[in-house]
């Protein structure tokens, strides 16, 4: 645990706390990862700096140090701030979430419903955060019913049941009341299953805009470069990770751009209509070689190195 404190409790405490906080809260698990990994860096910048003690002057400090030395879009130095501004609130005791708004009581013949499945979710484990998260998703499913005149779940069909989930503001929500209506149809406490209708939300999976050598070195070694398919990829991934091409000029690259003798690849970028000259590195020129002898098919179209489908070109060059 650190050493780092705010009175008389530590700063591991107190940023355990607020993350604490947020999960209660039914922030989403992106924003709670955000969050620790500015804490994070707040941490290590007060032990760079051996402060021992937290107060918002050390916040604010971190702010102009992080912010002065590395470059962020207008959004992202924002972020920084209210990530530190509210740790500064919860530090003092006066933190609130302006976007979160009270929840009218529950009728009991629905708190009975969901404190049975909340109950379920403690006996398989579920931690005490989880399950306020659970309570908050399932009480604001509630208000979306009896906002559209269904004050029982017996009463409650397919169409009020998927209007009610279109009105959740987190959609993380959905798998939550999925799982809540399936248990209460197993349990015999709803006459129907509903759990089928509810959608299902996916985050979008984030490609890394850039990747570390080690990565890169690991995406090399996955090819097979005894195939000839796996030649041909191989140094095609390697005017990529090497030289910087751009898909497009990989896939339009012809025979005139090799120059064996001078080591060196001749292009007009495809995008920027600019002409370019790459040096032919030991690495890439191996690879190339050994496609054009060892993989590239016997054709009379010499023109384009690779002899790729014409979808492989449309799609390629297109990026």
């Amino acid at each position: 645990m650190s050493t780092r404190q705010h009175g008389c409790q530590s700063f591991d405490s107190l940023k355990k706390g607020l993350l604490k906080l947020l999960q209660s809260k039914a922030y989403g698990n992106d924003t709670i990862n955000n969050y620790q990994r500015k804490l994070n860096q707040l941490e290590r910048h007060m032990i760079a700096n051996d402060i021992v003690t937290y107060d918002p002057s050390v916040g604010q400090r971190f702010i102009d140090d992080y912010l002065s030395t590395h470059a962020f879009s207008k959004s992202s130095r924002q972020y920084i701030n209210t990530v530190i501004h509210r740790l500064d609130d919860y530090c003092l005791g006066k933190y609130q979430i302006q976007h979160k708004t009270e929840l009218p009581p529950l009728p009991e013949s629905y708190t009975t419903l969901m404190d049975a499945y909340l109950q379920k979710c403690k006996d398989d484990g579920n931690r005490g955060s989880t399950i306020m998260g659970k309570k908050y998703f399932l009480r604001e499913f509630y208000c979306h019913l009896e906002s559209l005149g269904c004050h029982h779940l017996r009463d409650a069909d397919v169409a009020i049941i998927g209007r009610a989930c279109l009105m959740q503001n987190n959609k993380d929500g959905w798998a939550v009341i999925r799982m809540f209506l399936r248990y209460l149809n197993s349990a015999g406490l709803i006459d129907h299953d509903f759990s089928a209708i509810i959608p299902h939300f996916k985050r979008a999976f984030r490609l890394p805009s850039t990747y570390t050598e080690d990565e890169i070195n690991r995406f090399e070694k996955t090819i097979d470069t005894n195939s000839k398919i796996g030649k041909r990829n191989y140094a095609m991934l390697l005017l990529a990770t090497r030289l910087g091409m751009r898909s497009g000029d990989i896939a339009n690259l012809i025979f005139s751009s090799l120059d064996f003798s001078n080591d060196t690849i001749s292009i007009t970028q495809g995008k920027t209509v600019e002409p370019l000259v790459l040096p032919m590195i030991p690495a890439v020129k191996t690879a190339l070689a050994d496609y054009i002898k060892n993989g590239r098919p016997e054709s009379g179209q010499n023109l384009n190195v690779w002899l790729l489908p014409v979808e492989w070109n449309r799609n390629l060059a297109g990026n």
